[in-house]
């Protein structure tokens, strides 16, 4: 018996990285997954293959959450196809880094959509199901840059910083109905992303950490699997932090 036996979850941008690494945790934990992928559509196929081989029911869409009425055919979806929603992570995010004076109105705007605006579309979603059924966890991916800022990431800041003000009002709303909502703000992680970057500036972010290295998208999972699990279950409007005391 796993931590998530029984439940269902819905990962939104699983095909990679930190998604993708919860989607594998949640199923390990006995959790049924559902997950949300955009382009990678051979490693979206791939992934559900890797899921089931865990015993339970696993399945991809395609869909863009930071589309309003996707997000809410997905959500349908999703409680036609496995006749229940408990968990929901909104992970699906992008960068458009700049300095601001070169930044474009179209690379503010793409990721206030993509990562602030489909959090509002899940969510809303999802809210539903999840007050019938008077309880439920929803997961917001925020971001260590949304607590402190970053130079030439004042857009991702901005939508991360959102998340949190977003996560903190929905547990006020949504707590006298059983339904819980925080943040977890991964720092310095190191994935597929992080790998194509020079060798010698990576290891420069290492050194500014107190523990000397970056975290990996399995100690994201673990942090979530805590979040969706009935080991939380008087936690919310919280956020949590990964990052190795990167912040404190």
């Amino acid at each position: 018996m796993g931590l998530l036996s029984g439940k269902t979850a819905l990962v939104t941008g699983a095909s990679k990285g930190i998604g993708k690494a919860i989607a594998i945790k949640y199923a390990q934990e006995g959790a049924n997954v559902a997950f949300t992928y955009l382009s990678s559509v051979e490693k979206g196929q791939a992934l559900e293959a890797e899921l089931a081989a865990f015993g339970v029911k696993a399945k991809g869409y395609r869909s863009d959450a930071s589309d309003f009425k996707a997000a809410e055919e997905l959500v349908n979806a999703v409680v036609a196809d496995f006749g229940a929603l408990d968990i929901l992570i909104n992970n699906a995010g992008i960068t458009r880094d700049n300095l601001l004076m070169r930044m474009t109105e179209e690379s503010w705007d793409e990721i206030m959509n993509v990562n602030l605006k489909s959090c509002f579309n899940t969510v809303k979603a999802a809210t539903r199901t999840m007050m019938k059924a008077k309880s439920g966890s929803i997961i917001n991916m925020t971001s260590v840059v949304g607590a402190k800022g970053n130079a030439g990431q004042a857009n991702y800041a901005a939508s991360k910083a959102g998340i949190i003000g977003f996560t903190k009002s929905v547990a006020l709303e949504l707590g006298s109905r059983n339904i819980r909502c925080n943040a977890i703000a991964p720092g310095f992680i190191e994935t597929e992303m992080t790998e194509v970057l020079d060798e010698k500036t990576v290891q420069g972010w290492r050194e500014g950490i107190a523990m000397k290295r970056g975290g990996k998208p399995e100690e994201i999972a673990d942090a979530c699997v805590f979040l969706g699990s009935d080991m939380s279950t008087y936690i919310s409007g919280q956020v949590l932090h990964v990052n190795g005391a990167m912040y404190t």
